[in-house]
């Protein structure tokens, strides 16, 4: 089974979603390399993307989830997934579960003052929760709190994994 670490910005995806590949032997997958350089463009000059930019980048990341599962092999997908509509597009791939990086507004925002050399800028943190819709009882999802250290956002999501 193939797993989407999901979250707004700054919540952690990439280095969650790094180590937890690793500690299952399967592939990682970067979403936001795989942004076509128009969404890198707007959201590096602030402005939120549209559901008509993401779609491409959906697709593209669907068809590299199914190309991993047509393999026999598992990948970790770091991707926002904010909206229930992406998450269908992304899970009509292959069997997929999904693993939401919880945290609130504060937290993100304090994360993304100090981050730094991303595209991602934090302006874009309010048009991130206004775009979210948080997977309900009807999705295929893990719910994480952020507001933990590493290993034991590591260690719960392990543990609540489907087997």
């Amino acid at each position: 089974m193939n797993l989407v670490i999901m979250g707004v910005c700054g919540c952690g995806k990439s280095t969650i979603g790094k180590l937890l590949a690793d500690e299952l032997g399967a592939r990682f997958i970067e979403g936001d390399s795989f942004h076509p350089v128009e969404n890198v463009q707007r959201m590096s000059a602030g402005t939120p993307l549209t559901d008509a930019d993401r779609q491409p980048w959906l697709e593209r990341l669907r068809d590299e989830l199914s190309a991993t599962h047509a393999q026999g092999n598992q990948a970790v997908l770091s991707c926002s997934a904010l909206k229930k509509d992406y998450r269908q597009t992304l899970a009509s791939s292959s069997p997929l579960t999904f693993i939401y990086l919880q945290a609130d507004r504060a937290e993100i925002e304090r994360r993304m003052s100090l981050r730094q050399n991303h595209f991602m800028v934090a302006t874009l943190v309010a048009s991130q929760f206004e775009t979210l819709q948080e997977p309900g009882t009807d999705e295929a999802c893990v719910h994480v709190s952020v507001l933990q250290s590493v290993p034991q956002i590591l260690q719960e999501i392990l543990a609540k994994l489907p087997k």
